[in-house]
C-alpha cells in the first residue's frame, strides 16, 4: 500500500536504494525557492556533529535559504487535516555527507503552527522554531513573509524558465538528496531517509527585500542560479542512529 503514494511514481533516479521498512509520513512541499550563497566549511564546521563531513561543490561549501509552503502533513493511512498539516515554512541549510550518503544539515526551520514545530523537535530531533511565516500566490509570482524576534526574511519570486539539472550540475548537487541528518539533545547523530521524484526545477527570478536569518553566518557571494519548484510529492522514514 504505501508504495502506491505519489513520491514512489519514481525510484529509479535514487543514488542508492530506498529503505524497505515502512515509511512514517507524507506531506507535498509547494513553491519552493532555493537560493545559495558561498560560506567557509572551517565557520559551520562547529555547528556540524564530527560524524558528519561537510558537502563542498566546485571546492566550496554553500549555505541556504529555502522558503516553501506544506501541505498534506500525515501518518499512513489518515486524512490530512488542514489545522495541523498545512502550514508555511522557511529552512536555513547546509550540505553533508556520511558514509556515502549525501544529506541536508538544518541550522534552522521555522513554522507558525506551534504543535507541527513541537512534534518535529520531539520526534525528529530538528531545529524547528515557532515564527510567523505567510505565503501568498499572485499569479505566477509568490510573496514570501517571515518574522521572528530579530530574524525576518521578506521576498518575491517566480519560476522564468527551464533550468540546467544534470545530474553533475550545482542545481542537482544542491538539490537530489535523500537524506536529512539531525543530533538529538543527548548527542546522537541521526538520519531521516526521504523519497520524492526527481525534482522538477526551473530557474528563478527573485527579489529579496529582507534577509536577517543569515546573519550570524559570514557569507560569500550568492549563487547565481536561483531554483524554484511548483510541487512535490515526499515520504519521511523513521530516524535511524549512525
Amino acid at each position: 500500500m504505501s508504495r502506491k503514494h505519489p513520491a514512489f511514481r519514481q525510484t529509479d533516479h535514487r543514488p542508492w536504494p530506498l529503505p524497505t521498512k515502512s515509511w512514517l509520513l507524507c506531506q507535498r512541499w509547494l513553491n519552493l525557492a532555493f537560493i545559495h550563497w558561498e560560506i567557509n566549511p572551517a565557520q559551520i564546521r562547529a555547528q556540524i556533529p564530527a560524524e558528519l563531513e561537510i558537502d563542498l561543490y566546485d571546492g566550496k561549501a554553500w549555505i541556504a535559504v529555502v522558503p516553501f509552503d506544506m501541505k498534506g502533513v500525515t501518518l499512513p493511512g489518515l486524512p490530512a487535516v488542514s489545522f495541523v498539516s498545512d502550514f508555511p515554512e522557511i529552512n536555513v541549510r547546509t550540505y553533508v555527507e556520511h558514509e556515502g550518503k549525501k544529506g541536508v544539515w538544518f541550522f534552522s526551520l521555522d513554522a507558525p503552527k506551534k504543535f507541527a514545530v513541537w512534534t518535529a523537535r520531539a520526534f525528529f530531533h530538528l531545529p524547528y522554531r515557532h515564527a510567523e511565516v505567510e505565503v501568498i500566490e499572485r499569479g505566477q509570482s509568490i510573496e514570501y513573509s517571515h518574522k521572528m524576534d530579530h530574524c525576518a526574511f521578506e521576498a518575491s519570486y517566480q519560476p522564468i524558465g527551464a533550468c540546467n539539472n544534470d545530474k553533475d550540475s550545482f542545481e542537482s548537487w544542491a538539490t537530489e538528496r535523500y537524506c536529512l541528518y539531525c543530533q538529538s539533545k543527548r548527542g546522537q547523530v541521526y538520519r531521516t531517509e526521504v523519497q520524492h521524484p526527481k525534482w522538477p526545477l526551473e530557474k528563478a527570478e527573485i527579489s529579496i527585500r529582507q534577509n536577517t536569518l543569515l546573519n550570524s553566518f559570514e557569507i560569500g557571494e550568492q549563487h547565481p542560479s536561483v531554483l524554484f519548484s511548483k510541487s512535490i510529492d515526499v515520504v519521511a522514514y523513521p530516524p535511524t542512529t549512525l
